[in-house]
């Protein structure tokens, strides 16, 4: 079996980067070892580590936060897709996680829209990634 297991993020600061992703996003932190070049082996994965496909080896991907380390890099936290949307958090219910996101803080771009591919908002992170939280539709075609 082959998947695609981490995407790295590049950030400006690991603990910062931590809060967000756990208290605004609901994401869990699975790893946190220091490296010997003083940088951090940091994974962040969806879900509270219940959800099926959570956790290492469970078949979900996640997100490896790594700090900036030149200018180069740092010109590239908030802006790593050209202002595109360039990760897709997937939810099994939209209205949810919509509403404890926006009572965390997070800033959605738009207002909740329903398309026949699911329901769907675009969000930044602190960073100013952008994101999709959507909730794929129904086989059936409904929102879910």
């Amino acid at each position: 079996m082959r998947r695609v297991a981490l995407v790295t993020l590049v950030v400006d600061d690991y603990d910062e980067a931590i809060r967000f992703y756990t208290g605004a996003l609901g994401f869990r932190l699975a790893e946190d070892t220091p490296r010997p070049d003083g940088s951090r082996w940091v994974v962040m994965e969806p879900g509270t580590g219940a959800d099926p496909g959570a956790g290492p080896g469970g078949g979900g991907t996640g997100l490896l936060l790594a700090r900036a380390k030149d200018e180069a890099q740092r010109g590239r936290v908030g802006d790593q897709t050209g202002g595109r949307v360039g990760f897709f958090l997937y939810t099994d219910d939209f209205a949810r996680d919509h509403a404890r996101m926006t009572a965390a803080g997070v800033t959605f771009l738009e207002e909740p829209r329903h398309e026949a591919y699911g329901s769907v908002a675009v969000f930044q992170d602190l960073y100013g990634n952008r994101w999709d939280l959507l909730q794929p539709a129904a086989p059936d075609g409904s929102a879910g």
